[in-house]
Parts: C-alpha cells; structure tokens; sequence
C-alpha cells in the first residue's frame, strides 16, 4: 500500500477542517515526506489536548491517541517536549470550542 507524505495529509486534512469552518494553523511544519504529525485541539477556554497517530502492529492500523490533555499551558509542554526531540515533527492547531477536530472520520486515520 502506498504512503501519503506528511504533507500532503497535513494539506488534506486541513482542507477538511475548512469544509467545517474550522480554523487550524500548521504551528511547526515537519518533515514533507515522511514526518509524523500531531494535532493540538484549543478549545479556546484554556484547556487543550494533543492527538498523536500510533501504529498497532497486532491490528495493523493506525489510530489518534490523546498524547495529553488539561490545561493549556501542560498541552504545549508536552507539545514542546515531542518538538525538541523529533525535528521532523509537524504540529498542527486546531481551534474549536465545540472541541471538533474531525479524526474520527473516515479517511483521516
């Protein structure tokens, strides 16, 4: 099976989060071909949680996993933390008080 590059899901999914008029913003951008991507949901009520894809190697399939979730400030530690270790990291914001970030959908895993 064929991989998307990294930034060609970060351009898909950020088209999706348009269609819903959700506002998102590429805050570190990774690697093009081949970095991994972790999505901060901003709630804009000063919590926050960060979502990063894992490889189930007994089901064989990806899915979003909550990395961290509280308040705000805690978020973009974590969020800092994974940055000064994988340079290659792509962080993406998404802003939605209805706490929306559309990776349950299909497609998107």
């Amino acid at each position: 099976m064929a991989r998307l590059t990294a930034q060609f899901w970060v351009h898909a999914y950020l088209a999706r989060l348009r269609m819903f008029e959700i506002p998102a913003f590429v805050v570190a951008h990774g690697d093009d071909t081949s970095g991994s991507v972790l999505v901060k949901l901003n709630t804009l009520d000063g919590q926050a949680a960060a979502y990063t894809r894992v490889f189930d190697l007994m089901a064989d399939t990806r899915t979003w996993q909550v990395l961290a979730e509280g308040a705000e400030a805690d978020v973009d530690a974590t969020v800092a933390r994974q940055r000064s270790f994988d340079s290659d990291l792509w962080v993406i914001e998404v802003e939605d008080r209805d706490g929306r970030h559309l990776l349950d959908q299909d497609g998107l895993a």
